[in-house]
This record gives structure tokens, sequence and C-alpha cells, in this order.
């Protein structure tokens, strides 16, 4: 599909809103990589097009048309439009009986408005504001505001409520947020109104078909080949590590790259608030969190499944996001022989990833000294890896630091490597990773994989 197709609401057709109407211009303007570049859609009078929605679904069998091919699924609706523009003597050209078919094929078996960018794969996010507003974030282009646009609110509400139900989960004014995951894997938040006062709202993140390697990454610039050579290295060598970095910022799709290089007879556990890992190995075992019921019952928390994936005699746990009490048992994980687990965090820098962690420990309600806290850290996280989406869009590692056991009451901690900037330039951030002169002090680890000499080449040695 060509990014930015229009299927714009005819003038005129008034949107209910919640809230006093956004001022005269609110839409911003389309930088020119972000507009239409097909021809426009056909102006079908928005009854019309309705109406032959609703009859086409009346007599189409869901279910099997959702088993034919693309192809033949949009034959088979573009020759209902067909009858029913007849049957009800509709004026509409063969083009507009073409875009309506596209539209009924979109909401029957896919997102509606949404599928068009769902199947654009230079596209990694795509957000919506409302029924008209709907950015996108375009690989090596930035964020744009795109041409695609919802019938009306309801049309948008119907696209959510779909996207939750996919999944066996509910969103409506009495649940109004919920994360979800499409069947490609993209992850998915939903805000319903009245939380969303301009109708509901869609967050996609959208991840690759096929895994990056590490060498990939190397080669886009995320990292240095050597970076990337001591991280073969540390996952072969079963380093506890953690990815830690900002929203949006490339984390999940490091520590997909990473898995590529774990034991193949490993049995590893995945835990995650939404699916969204694709480790790279065979013997995966992965589970999810449950939301309470309506009835307020039922919850499974990253708590509950880390406590339980200690029974499942793992090699390797996997946790997708520590936010909270998990921390704790995730730990206790690293340090009960577990080694060479892997897990993400929000933070800008390796210390105040290691801050979080001592916090987010505190929140299980331990009643434990900070030292006790922090021995516990140093003992069970080897390396930090931090990762950033710089102002040009290219997501970088710009630290790997090792932990270094206790020096008093503070956790030392050695930079590895670290990204320095040369130059900004308006598209452009220019600069150099720059590795230590020194071994690292993890060395002794490497050593039983058999990789001491070569972690030491890389620092020179």
């Amino acid at each position: 599909m060509k990014f930015g197709a229009s299927t714009r609401k005819p003038e005129g057709e008034d949107t209910p809103h919640t809230r006093p109407p956004k001022p005269e211009g609110h839409r911003p303007e389309r930088p020119d990589a972000a507009r239409s570049v097909s021809k426009p859609a056909p102006a079908v009078a928005l009854e019309d097009r309705q109406v032959i929605s609703a009859e086409i679904r009346k007599r189409l069998n869901v279910d099997a048309v959702s088993q034919l091919t693309d192809a033949e699924r949009y034959e088979q609706i573009r020759q209902a439009v067909e009858m029913v523009a007849s049957e009800k003597r509709m004026m509409i050209t063969q083009a507009e009986q073409d875009q309506i078919a596209r539209e009924v094929a979109a909401d029957l078996t896919g997102l509606g408005p949404l599928q068009q960018l769902i199947d654009d794969e230079a596209i990694t996010d795509i957000m919506v504001n409302g029924p008209d507003q709907i950015f996108a974030d375009i690989r090596g282009k930035g964020r744009h505001l795109t041409d695609v646009t919802f019938r009306d609110r309801k049309h948008l509400e119907a696209v959510a409520q779909k996207i939750a139900r996919d999944v066996g989960r509910k969103v409506d004014e009495s649940t109004p947020l919920v994360d979800a995951r499409l069947a490609d894997g993209s992850r998915v938040n939903v805000v319903f109104s009245p939380i969303a006062l301009d109708g509901a709202s869609i967050s996609i993140r959208k991840f690759p078909a096929n895994s990056f390697q590490l060498d990939d990454l190397a080669r886009l610039g995320a990292m240095s080949p050597d970076m990337a050579r001591f991280l073969k290295l540390a996952a072969s060598s079963r380093l506890n590590i953690i990815v830690s970095g900002g929203t949006g910022s490339g984390k999940t799709t490091l520590l997909n790259a990473i898995t590529k290089y774990f034991g193949a007879d490993d049995r590893i556990v995945t835990i995650e608030d939404a699916a969204e890992l694709q480790v790279q190995q065979p013997h995966v075992v992965r589970m999810e969190t449950r939301v309470a019921s309506g009835e307020g019952g039922g919850a499974v928390t990253q708590t509950d499944l880390v406590k339980n994936a200690l029974r499942m005699n793992p090699d390797r746990i996997i946790l997708g996001e520590v936010r909270g009490g998990e921390a704790f048992d995730m730990l206790a994980a690293m340090n009960t022989g577990h080694d060479g687990s892997l897990a993400t965090l929000h933070a800008n820098n390796p210390r105040d990833a290691l801050a979080r962690l001592e916090n987010m420990v505190l929140m299980a309600g331990f009643d434990l000294p900070a030292r006790a806290i922090r021995t516990q850290i140093a003992s069970a996280v080897d390396l930090v890896l931090q990762i950033s989406k710089g102002r040009d869009g290219v997501r970088r590692i710009n630290k790997i630091s090792e932990i270094n056991g206790m020096e008093g009451e503070l956790i030392i901690v050695n930079d590895l490597f670290e990204f320095e900037i040369e130059t900004v330039s308006a598209e452009r951030i220019h600069g150099n990773f720059k590795a230590a002169k020194v071994k690292p002090t993890t060395l002794h680890k490497f050593r039983a994989g058999g990789h001491e000499r070569e972690v030491s080449s890389i620092f020179g040695g």
C-alpha cells in the first residue's frame, strides 16, 4: 500500500464531542513525506457507505470470508457491494465500489483504516488521537500526521473494542484502559472514553516480522562491531543483563537480538504484561499476566509468574519489563542459579536503572536496609545496557556498564563502552563508540564459557 492513502469524511459531516470543539486549524500541516501519494478516495456519501456496509455484513459469513485469500475475499466483497448498490439503485461509480469493498474488507478481517498502516513495513508506530488524527512513525523519516481517518467516533471505538476482544479483553466506559497485542505481535494500548475526551486513543508499537541480529543493529549504527561481539560473548557466557532505556528506545528489539546467543538447549521462561518478545531459541515457555475479571478476581501479576517460573526448572528467565515488586523475585532468581537471565526497565542511565531496581524492591514491602538491597543487586546484575532514541531518530546503545560489587554503601559501576557525540547536524548526530582502556572486572565470568581471551582482545588485551 502507499502510505497516507486518504479515507476522509465528506465535508460537513459532524462528529459529536464530549468537550468543546478544538480551535479551527488544530489539525497540523502534514510534511510532504506524509501526504497522500495516491488518488483521493471517492466522495461516496457517508450514509450510502454505511447502508452498503451494514447490508454486506448481514449477507456474508464473516468466519468463512476470513478463511479466503486476500484476493478471493476482496473479489467476493466487491461483488456483494455491486449487488447491494444495484438493488438499492445507488448511483456510484466502479472506483467508489472498489473503495467501499476495501473498507469493508478491512473492517471485517482487519482493523479498518489502520490496516493499511499496519501492513506498511516502513511504519514502526501508529498513534490515534481521535477519528481524524492519526500519526505514524516512519522508519528514517520520523513522526508525521497521516491522511488516514475513521468515519466517526463510533467507527474508531468499534475498532478499539475489536482489538481488545481479539485477546479476550474488554474496553468500554467501565473499563477504559487496556493493554493488548495484535495477531502479528504488535503491542497496543487503548484508552476509551470518557477518559479519552476526543474519542478512543490507540497506540500501536509494531515489531519487525524478522528479528534483528546484533550484527544488523551494528550495521544500523546502534552499536559498534566490537560491542556486538562483546554482547554475543556475554549472552553465551550467561551474564545477567538489564536493558535500560526510555519508551520506544529499542529495548525489546535489543533483548530479542541477544537471545540468539543463548544455548540451543537452554530452557527459557519469558514473563510479560503483553507478549511481544521474539526469543530466537526453540525451548521457550511464554507467560503473560492477566488483569482481574469484572468481579475483581482472577488477576495474575508478574510477581506471581516469576515465583511460578522458579518451579518450572528454567535455565534462564526473561522479564519483559520490571516495574514493581517482581524486581525482588527477579534478583533472587539471578542469585540462585538462573544465570544468563535478562530484564528491561525504564531509566535514563545505568546508575538510575540500579536506583530504580532498589526502589522497586522497596515497593514489594520488604523491610530491608538499603545496603542489603544494594548488595543483592550488585551480586545479581552483571551488565546494564543503556539504549536511547536520539533526536535524529537513530536508536543507539549509549553505554554498556558492568557492575563490580560494592564500595561502602555504593554499587560500583564501570563503563565498558560509551557513545561520544562529536557533532550534531539538522539530520544526524555524529559520534563514535569508545571502548574502555582496561579489561572488564567481570572477566572471570567469561572464563567459564571459554571466552576470556576473546573478551580481553576487545579491550586491547
